[in-house]
């Protein structure tokens, strides 16, 4: 009995050691940060490489104005403080068919839905648009100094209300911006279906060639990549994993599914030792002519070393930081 208790505490031991060894390497691969010197220049005609770190407005600014509205397109392109290459946006289908621009499978988080239907956990696939047009989208937004100004207001003005993404791609490009990062958040036939109207709309605009297509569903980023071939894509979750273990043993072999990757660069990742923020990374990428954007980066040390080893883009909450940290266009 003894000596079994020997054992075990030998096992628990040598168990403990592995997890504080794990640990330790999880933590400095975490906090690696590479050497700007270290970074190679390969020749390409590739639209999201452009010698220069693009600033990526990731759902048009959520951190300076209401997520995804007109509001929000407003301040990126018309506030002296900010100057974006890249608006970034979601879309989801509503139950009639229409895919509008909108972040969150459900709309409490963001919108007065609770107040003006009485229920929580109410689905964007579950309303049609004239029931979401009836929204508030700026409702719960919370200020730098913590005030929420658009609640409780007495009429909804135009700019915070839900758009479809025809009136979103009208009003963008009619205020200048053609160059979008534009993610179908549902999964599914409802993703599909918004990849189809998404196809549909960017063709009609001739804006195919300046927009980044993304999903993190599987059956979608499959759907798009057969059916939608000239569409430049972006990774799944999955793909995003391949390639990460592909660039760190630098395979030969490796075949890229798609010509952007766009990668985490927060806590919840580099924590657990993923780290795509590095020059092997990117230098990886762009030896396949794949360009690399970062999500969601709000931190200017961040933003600075990111730029500093050739980062395509960098996705933001705050615009106004992004700009101020890195440059304007």
């Amino acid at each position: 009995m003894k000596k079994l208790k020997k054992v075990l505490i030998v096992i628990l031991i040598i168990l403990a050691t592995l997890v504080t060894v794990i640990l330790s390497i999880m933590k400095i691969s975490g906090n690696h940060r590479s050497d700007p010197a270290d970074v190679i220049s390969y020749e390409t005609d590739h639209p999201f490489i452009t010698g220069r770190t693009e600033l990526i407005a990731h759902r048009f600014g959520a951190g300076i104005a209401p997520e995804e509205s007109k509001l929000a397109i407003d301040t990126c392109l018309n506030r002296e403080d900010v100057a974006m290459d890249i608006l970034e946006f979601d879309v989801r289908m509503t139950k009639d068919g229409y895919a509008v621009v909108f972040h969150d499978a459900m709309l409490d988080e963001t919108t007065d839905a609770v107040a003006l239907w009485g229920g929580e956990n109410i689905l964007v696939a579950d309303k049609t648009l004239e029931e979401l047009r009836q929204l508030n989208i700026g409702a719960l937004f919370t200020d730098a100094d913590g005030n929420q100004p658009y609640a409780n207001l007495t009429e909804v003005p135009e700019n915070l209300r839900i758009m479809t993404i025809s009136e979103a791609l009208d009003y963008l490009t009619s205020n200048g911006a053609t160059r979008f990062s534009i993610e179908a958040k549902d999964k599914g036939e409802l993703g599909m279906r918004a990849a189809d109207i998404l196809y549909a709309e960017l063709s009609a605009r001739g804006l195919l060639g300046s927009t980044v297509f993304s999903t993190f569903k599987t059956d979608v980023g499959a759907y798009v990549a057969e059916k939608y071939p000239d569409m430049i894509r972006s990774n799944t979750d999955a793909q995003a994993i391949e390639f990460y273990l592909a660039a760190l043993t630098n395979d030969k072999n490796y075949v890229p599914p798609c010509t952007v990757f766009q990668l985490p660069f927060t806590d919840k990742y580099l924590n657990l030792g993923v780290n795509f923020g590095t020059a092997q990374v990117i230098n990886y990428a762009h030896s396949h002519n794949i360009a690399v954007h970062y999500w969601v980066v709000d931190d200017p040390e961040r933003m600075e070393y990111l730029e500093s080893i050739g980062a395509d883009g960098i996705m933001t909450d705050y615009p106004d930081i992004l700009t101020g940290t890195i440059g304007a266009k």
